[in-house]
């Protein structure tokens, strides 16, 4: 939004103006004091009268010829230092807002839509050195939060366009062959539908998680992870999977809502991605001094580096993670690496050397609970 102001002057011109200014006062200060001090040894006098019939009286300047004499030189003066000031202060003011210059053209760049440029201001560090330097930085994470949301819109329009035309396949198919079995029809339609809505949801929990729009309470990560382990230990048991479950109370201060997604999803995955039979998921919170952990470790296949650097991508599943069954949308640790950061905690995954995942959350620890 453009605010309509009225012209005024530069910074430039008012600040020769208070250089001048100030000068000007210094001179007329020092003006006064030499007139002060010279006063002191000029009487104010006259010039000595002869008395009648006498002879004249000695003769000698008074204050009169004082001012005569000094009034000029000091106007004189006064003038050379006003010209002076205004040059001086002119020049010294354009060096000294000559970086506040870049940046200001640095920030039009940027209200254009232009997110690759650097200010890259030289010299010592100062106040400008400093703004110049946190702009740039904030340009940096806009350009990253810009290509991150430009990629993440492009795989969300992706999976979203694909339910979609499965679904419009499947009426096509109702509509054209008529004597096709309805109920199955309606059976898979049913599956891609809950499909759709599972990625909307997560789309919409991602969101909020990314904005930041939660209320904050106390919240204990230990009761969590036991809310969790228990909604979905009938998938656990279904896959034959072992959930351990231990640690300390530790309390953090956040979202209930999206801390228990953010323990669900951690438990959900580990108990997803693990071996074929007799796997294992060790859920464990601590509590240190200043924060508070949140460790979930299963065993599976090996993960590698290059698969290790895209799990927390949106929608990146990894060439060995399945998409069927409870396999979810691919947004579980895209989501919890949002949680996270919006409670100002860190995400760490560690591969395990025999196979599977060790993933760690850290966040700061509530007021008044830190480890003793």
């Amino acid at each position: 939004m453009r605010v309509n102001r009225t012209p005024g002057l530069s910074v430039r011109l008012k600040l020769t103006l208070s250089y001048a200014a100030l000068v000007m006062l210094a001179g007329a200060l020092l003006l006064g004091v030499v007139w002060v001090f010279l006063l002191r040894y000029v009487p104010d006098m006259g010039r000595a009268r002869p008395p009648d019939g006498g002879w004249p009286g000695i003769w000698g300047p008074d204050r009169s010829d004082l001012l005569d004499a000094f009034l000029p030189k000091a106007i004189a003066m006064l003038a050379c230092l006003l010209l002076f000031s205004l040059l001086g202060g002119w020049l010294l003011a354009g060096s000294m807002l000559a970086p506040l210059t870049r940046i200001t053209n640095a920030t039009r760049l940027t209200a254009n839509g232009s997110l690759s440029h650097r200010i890259q201001l030289e010299g010592r560090n100062d106040e400008f050195r400093e703004l110049a330097d946190a702009f740039d930085a904030m340009l940096a994470r806009l350009e990253a939060h810009d290509a991150e949301q430009q990629r993440f819109a492009a795989n969300a329009s992706h999976e979203l366009r694909t339910p979609l035309a499965i679904t419009q396949t499947l009426l096509d198919v109702a509509r054209t062959d008529p004597s096709r079995d309805a109920s199955e029809l309606v059976e898979r339609l049913h599956f891609v539908n809950s499909r759709a809505i599972d990625l909307t949801e997560a789309l919409l929990l991602l969101s909020r998680a990314n904005q930041r729009s939660f209320s904050r309470e106390q919240v204990d990560l230990s009761l969590a992870a036991e809310e969790a382990t228990e909604t979905l230990l009938p998938l656990a048991e279904e896959r034959g999977v072992s959930v351990e479950t231990s640690g300390d109370v530790a309390i953090t201060s956040g979202s209930h809502a999206l801390l228990l997604q953010l323990t669900t999803n951690l438990v959900h995955n580990a108990i997803v991605h693990n071996l074929p039979e007799e796997g294992t998921v060790w859920v464990v919170t601590r509590a240190r001094v200043k924060t508070v952990e949140l460790t979930v470790e299963n065993t599976g296949e090996k993960v590698t580096a290059q698969m290790l650097a895209t799990l927390t991508e949106p929608f990146q599943r990894g060439s060995q993670r399945v998409r069927k069954g409870h396999a979810g949308v691919g947004l579980g640790l895209a989501i919890v690496k949002s949680i996270a950061q919006a409670h100002g905690g860190v995400l760490t995954l560690t591969p395990r050397g025999g196979g599977g995942l060790c993933v760690r959350v850290q966040l700061p620890v509530a007021r008044g609970f830190g480890h003793r």
